[in-house]
């Protein structure tokens, strides 16, 4: 967003910040009713609009809890899917049962990597979702995704993620800017995830920034790594990583934060020849593939990469350039300590959670 839109657009920032400081009053006097969900919550979300690498945090977390025995049940909005009034089961645990346009991509796409360890419903009644989710899946544990501003939903633990990359835009409400709240929130949440920390130098700049807005709770640093490639396509060829680094790629991506994956790759070693960033969860046709595959031809590339979570809505379309996926998994510094946090919160409920 250029200056001029933003400083336009910052009076409507000041009536989105009164609404939802006077949403939290109401919370907080009662006057709005909190709900328990009648399982362990461990909630997730961030104070920002955009891509601060909070998906993979919500399946490493589901992953923890499924190994302990946990039946888990991720419980989310389900962000850009066809009709957001309905609700969509997208996994049972054990079969996904939902198409992206149906179940939303992100949504899709934790079912699939947790397909055995984790039912996913889409819902905008995440209180309403729940008490489904007891009743037809005897779920024991919830993961609240996207959590920190659905104030409906008690929780256990009140994780936040923020990107170390981009933690505050430039430093207005929406419209104008891309806090969902004043940073003065902070102190709501139990912990802070930083993600995307890779640069040592930036970070304690930020844990002080964050520490002077009052949260006294416990602080945890992670970055994304590149966990491997594979085909769009089930069974596809896949060429060797130093032949693919060697040749040049075209990079694309309808992502939140879209140099955070550009960076990635970089960092991987890979030679971006052309990239493309498409709006996040933009929903691709085929001429998007065949234009996509004309600029990489012009630009010298043999090979598209892109993400997990737009590979959820490129399988029907035909492609004539190999397309491999980068698939991308969370590293947490101090691992053990995050891993005991999160089961202490679970354990507090009651005798149901396994030792």
């Amino acid at each position: 967003m250029n200056s001029f839109a933003s400083l336009a657009l910052t009076p409507f920032s000041s009536l989105y910040g009164a609404a939802m400081k006077a949403r939290r009053a109401l919370y907080d006097a009662g006057r709005l009713r909190v709900h328990e969900l009648g399982a362990p919550v461990i909630s997730v979300g961030n104070l920002t609009m955009g891509g601060t690498g909070k998906t993979p945090l919500v399946e490493w977390i589901a992953q923890e809890l499924a190994r302990t025995g946990m039946r888990v049940c991720i419980l989310t909005r389900g962000y850009g899917r066809q009709n957001a009034a309905t609700r969509t089961i997208v996994s049972d645990g054990n079969e996904i049962v939902a198409s992206a346009a149906e179940a939303g991509d992100e949504p899709l796409l934790l079912a699939e990597k947790l397909k055995g360890l984790a039912a996913v419903i889409s819902d905008a009644d995440r209180v309403a979702a729940a008490a489904w989710a007891l009743e037809n899946f005897q779920s024991n544990v919830f993961v609240l995704d996207d959590g920190f501003q659905h104030l409906r939903a008690a929780r256990n633990l009140n994780i936040l993620t923020i990107d170390a990359t981009n933690p505050w835009g430039n430093g207005k409400l929406l419209p104008a800017g891309i806090l969902r709240e004043s940073p003065a929130e902070l102190k709501r949440a139990d912990c802070i995830v930083i993600t995307r920390a890779d640069d040592p130098n930036s970070i304690e700049s930020l844990r002080r920034e964050i520490a002077g807005q009052g949260n006294q709770g416990p602080m945890f640093c992670s970055r994304m790594k590149l966990s491997g490639l594979r085909g769009i396509q089930p069974g596809q060829p896949l060429a060797e990583a130093g032949e693919i680094k060697a040749s040049g790629v075209a990079a694309f991506c309808g992502l939140g934060n879209p140099e955070s994956f550009f960076s990635l790759l970089r960092r991987a070693g890979y030679r971006l020849a052309y990239k493309e960033v498409f709006r996040d969860h933009y929903r691709y046709n085929q001429s998007d593939v065949d234009h996509l595959e004309r600029e990489a031809r012009k630009h010298g590339a043999q090979i598209l990469l892109t993400t997990a979570k737009d590979d959820v809505k490129l399988r029907s379309f035909a492609f004539t350039l190999p397309c491999y996926i980068a698939d991308i998994a969370i590293e947490i510094d101090e691992e053990e300590t995050f891993r005991a946090l999160i089961e202490k919160a679970v354990r507090a409920t009651g005798p149901d959670v396994p030792e």
